[in-house]
């Protein structure tokens, strides 16, 4: 069963590095604001060299977004690396990528940064699937207070949804865009799966989408392996008038609701609205009785250093 442990909490004062592991930066007055905020909580947020850079779609070559990563997960100062945005790009890093040996650092970002914080959980270090630098800025106070709230080691608050169903789990929470994840199956960057609590969310994906990567899903086996499935916001997935079609929330029940686990859905995080941070490989509740993802408490215990 995946297990991972915290990079030590940040504390005012601290370095962040900001990078751009994946699409090409568009939303620069958003990436200010979200700069504006982290500074506001003491820390000190440095820019990394070429992260506005440009290579189609992507910010930057690989080679250029790869040392963009190492530089900061080596840099002996940084305590935290802070995704500029998603788009794609980030499962290009992982390419004969090994986590190099040094001080754990948080990593936080989400959407296509699910391939990085996967992978980093397999190495038994937590990253924050949450907001990133160009949409930390729209998120309301409270949620984004959870974020800073769990980098500085505080407890979380219980998340609110609808019971699919009944039933409760305890379990690794594993949260994940759903495109990407299903593009790590199969990979050394997939995390045991064994047990956990799987979070999804995703975008512009039409309900036949969605039922192909969740079809993939059953048959390699690997839904059947979960404790339960927490559902976030599938945004942008309806599908096109006077085109028949199922409902996104008919794909849904359809390909998970047989599974015999707790699943909650309606959870506050993912794309286009509230995106609630959620720690990636911490133990956490999934209550399918009440409809509530609870996230267990720091336990003290900190990842000393990376494998």
């Amino acid at each position: 069963m995946l297990a991972c442990t915290c990079p030590p909490p940040l504390k005012s004062g601290d370095e962040l590095h900001v990078i751009a592991p994946s699409g090409a930066l568009r939303e620069l007055a958003a990436l200010q604001t979200s700069l504006a905020l982290w500074e506001d909580q003491g820390y000190r947020v440095k820019l990394t060299p070429g992260f506005d850079d440009r290579w189609g779609y992507l910010a930057g070559t690989d080679e250029h977004r790869r040392q963009q990563l190492l530089t900061a997960w080596q840099d002996p100062a940084c305590r935290g690396i802070l995704c500029a945005r998603g788009g794609f790009g980030g499962t290009r890093l992982l390419e004969s990528w090994q986590w190099p040996s040094g001080s754990p650092k948080w990593l936080i970002g989400f959407s296509d940064i699910t391939s990085l914080l996967w992978s980093l959980g397999t190495r038994g270090v937590s990253g924050v699937h949450g907001p990133l630098l160009t949409t930390l800025g729209n998120e309301p106070d409270w949620s984004r207070q959870r974020l800073f709230d769990w980098v500085a080691g505080r407890a979380l608050p219980p998340l609110s949804g609808q019971s699919w169903r009944a039933g409760r789990v305890t379990g690794p929470l594993l949260p994940a865009n759903l495109t990407v994840a299903t593009h790590l199956l199969g990979t050394a960057h997939e995390p045991n799966l064994q047990g956990a609590i799987l979070a999804l969310e995703d975008v512009t994906e039409a309900p036949y989408r969605l039922d192909r990567m969740l079809t993939h899903w059953r048959m390699l086996g690997k839904l059947s392996q979960l404790g339960g499935i927490a559902l976030g916001r599938f945004s942008r997935c309806d599908p096109p008038d006077n085109v028949p079609s199922f409902t996104v929330a008919e794909v849904l029940r359809d390909r998970l609701g047989d599974l015999g686990i707790p699943i909650v859905a309606a959870l506050p995080f993912g794309h286009d609205g509230v995106n609630a941070a959620l720690p990636v490989g911490v133990a956490a509740t999934l209550d399918g009785d009440i409809g509530t993802l609870t996230i267990h408490p720091p336990s003290g215990k900190h990842a000393s250093s990376s494998p």
